[in-house]
């Protein structure tokens, strides 16, 4: 029986490039697809759409003074550039904008509120632009922060001392789209009842059921899910670019409604052009299979309101949903200034994409953890393994074979030897181990043992010394047997690459003169056909290219007419939006004395130690050594930007005369300075070499 699945990664935004963050989950989904597309019994899709609605789309679309519709085109086509530029193959790439989508929006609504009757209604204050006649969502609102007092934050929460609020809540508010200062104004606004019995039973069950999610995701679901879910507000008013809402005039759909539906809506087009049948994948009670790859950022919409939503719609529930770990460069978060905010783009003009498709395998696992690209262990890495190892092996045999053999491989008959047994015996026993750490997406696991045969396929080169044997007349035989057997290990080593070097799979199957692809059933069929002339697969990465790259990348740090932006966050990106007054930068403070800044205490702080806080989503906890003989604690909102363990040992600079402030989680001690801007992130405040603990910043 034919297995049949299908494959999402998550959507990304049509509000910028994509880049190197981004490229973790499609590569990591593209390996996973390509591995299963390769089993024969296997019949595998995968689709993505890019995710074109909500209000940074309407309002970057009316600076460009072009349609939304316009700009979404042209992002289109960038990402499928850039997607098509790292081997990313999918069945269909479509866009949220679509028939399709819309017919799956409005159906799975009426379903939610007729039949389901989860659908409700209520009045709601929010902030409104006088200027822009709208309603502002969270982030297109700055302002002081109620807690601590910090300017230029967020309407939703402040990324100083880690306090969640109500916009309202906000000290001297200003709209982030025209400036003006927002007043309060009501809309009758439309829920998703997730906090209904109904759908925390069905949450509560499917959450904690075997499969559906990694181990440290189903514990946070239980977190969410012993705290209380809240009703989901999925409606926004006019102006909006977005589905309008059935029989509600004026009201639209909010994006992360019909984002996920996009994944339906772009395999109902694919099944259309096809011939597929839509409703046996998303039936309910569908024997296929549905796997969705996201970042662990949105785990809560993929975990507890896409489930539910297709539960209560008459939906099938997706079979697994797999969530990875953010990307750092170097150890630390990408940075414009460092050069290490890299577009795709970017990237496919200095280096070849395999590089990297190769360097993410060899760090994912099946776990949400993070993984850093140090551009250093790149390059060692690429060139020691792929270049030094791998096609190393194929440089060493094929010549003697073309030159010596007519370019045929020695015949089934004549090649078998005890030696050459006992290498092709241990490469083909890692079959199963590297098929099994490939379905459960832990490619670096899979890598490990790929490179291990590697090794013992240069060891049996390097043991038989075909370039002595070529001297030898009477080796003439022998010479035949190990080139021979060198190249067919060579191949089974690509099959089991193909999931992650499929461009350099191709050239191989050209190379060795294959008939059709090398799918996995091909690991034990020896080649009997001549292979073509060895050309060169693949060259060393230039430690300069990678510096010409990062170089090229700082230039960038130029005022950009198209900020990047975060894939899937939707109107979480309207912090990218420029002031009104046209500057970079958030507005001055109101002018202090220096009596006034002399009464804050600065010291360099040593991070003792670094680690996350049960239960708070944007917090860190400190352990901080300023020299007073103890260590303070500190709680920071820094969690977004930072792994603990790379904080540890660190110098920074601390407030160290704040007063102490009684949080849930304990005492907080002090405050870390960190900044931030209209560029996306936080970089904590670091001093020059030779600064210890207790200095006084002055």
């Amino acid at each position: 029986m034919t297995r049949k699945i299908l494959v999402t990664s998550a959507l990304p935004y049509a509000n910028g490039s994509i880049h190197l963050g981004h490229l973790v989950e499609y590569i990591q989904t593209d390996i996973w697809v390509r591995f299963h597309k390769m089993q024969a019994d296997t019949q595998c899709f995968y689709v993505c759409a890019d995710d074109t609605h909500g209000t940074p789309i309407m309002l970057r679309a009316e600076k460009e003074d072009i349609s939304p519709e316009q700009l979404i085109d042209r992002v289109w086509n960038e990402h499928t550039s850039d997607f098509s530029g790292f081997h990313i193959e999918f069945d269909n790439y479509y866009s949220t904008n679509s028939d399709e989508n819309k017919e799956l929006a409005q159906s799975i609504y009426r379903k939610l509120r007729d039949e389901a009757k989860l659908i409700d209604t209520r009045i709601i204050e929010q902030f409104y632009d006088p200027e822009k006649e709208m309603f502002l969502p969270d982030r297109f609102i700055k302002g002081e922060c109620p807690k601590c007092h910090a300017l230029d934050q967020y309407g939703d929460s402040c990324e100083a001392c880690g306090a969640t609020y109500s916009p309202t809540d906000l000290i001297n508010p200003v709209s982030a789209v025209s400036g003006a200062t927002p007043v309060r104004k009501e809309s009758e606004h439309y829920f998703f009842k997730l906090g209904d019995d109904r759908c925390k039973a069905f949450l509560t069950s499917w959450t904690q059921a075997q499969g559906h999610l990694q181990a440290e995701a189903s514990n946070k679901m239980q977190e969410w899910l012993e705290s209380g879910l809240n009703n989901w507000d999925i409606s926004r008013d006019a102006p909006y670019f977005g589905f309008e809402i059935p029989d509600a005039p004026g009201k639209y759909f909010y994006v992360w409604l019909d984002a996920p539906i996009g994944y339906m809506a772009s395999f109902m087009n694919l099944a259309k052009r096809e011939g597929l049948n839509f409703d046996e994948f998303w039936k309910e009670g569908s024997d296929t299979e549905l796997y969705h790859f996201i970042g662990k950022d949105i785990l809560y919409f993929h975990a507890l309101f896409w489930p539910a939503t297709l539960k209560f719609s008459g939906h099938r529930t997706p079979t697994s949903v797999f969530a990875h770990g953010f990307l750092t460069v170097n150890g630390q978060k990408m940075s414009k200034s460092r050069g290490t905010f890299i577009t795709a783009e970017s990237y496919l003009q200095h280096l070849n994409p395999e590089y990297l498709r190769y360097y993410y395998a060899a760090k994912l696992n099946g776990s949400m953890e993070d993984i850093d690209l140090s551009l250093e262990d790149f390059t060692a890495r690429v060139n020691s393994d792929l270049v030094g190892k791998y096609v190393n092996i194929a440089s060493r045999a094929a010549g003697f074979i073309h030159k010596r053999f007519e370019g045929r491989l020695i015949s089934a008959e004549e090649r078998r030897q005890p030696e050459e047994e006992e290498l092709e015996t241990q490469l083909l026993g890692s079959e199963e181990m590297i098929a099994r750490a490939y379905a459960e997406r832990d490619f670096s696991k899979a890598i490990r043992e790929i490179m291990r045969l590697t090794d013992l396929v240069n060891q049996f080169v390097d043991q038989n010394k075909p370039w002595e044997l070529a001297k030898k007349p009477e080796m003439e035989k022998r010479l035949h047997q190990v080139c021979s057997e060198s190249l067919n290990a060579f191949r089974i080593l690509t099959i089991y690459l193909k999931p992650v070097l499929p461009q350099l799979a191709t050239r191989v199957e050209q190379f060795l003169n294959l008939e059709g692809k090398m799918g996995w059933q091909d690991l034990t069929t020896y080649p009997t056909n001549a292979i073509n002339t060895y050309e060169h697969l693949m060259t060393r990465i230039d430690p300069k290219q990678v510096e010409a790259m990062i170089e090229a990348n700082k230039a960038t740090l130029a005022p950009a007419t198209e900020p990047h932006s975060q894939a899937r966050h939707a109107e979480k990106q309207a912090h990218e939006t420029q002031p009104a007054s046209g500057t970079s930068i958030a507005p001055i403070a109101e002018t202090i004395s220096i009596d006034d800044f002399s009464k804050i205490d600065l010291r360099i702080a040593r991070i003792v130690n670094a680690e996350h806080v049960e239960g708070a989503d944007k917090l860190l906890q400190l352990t901080l050594d300023i020299g007073e003989g103890k260590t303070r604690n500190v709680f920071a909102g820094i969690k977004s930007a930072y792994a603990p363990e790379k904080l540890i040992g660190r110098m920074t600079v601390m407030v160290a005369n704040l007063a102490p402030r009684k949080m849930k989680f304990g005492l907080s001690e002090g405050m870390v300075l960190a900044a931030s801007g209209d560029t996306p992130g936080l970089f904590i405040l670091s001093p020059d070499d030779g600064a210890q603990p207790g200095m006084r910043v002055k």
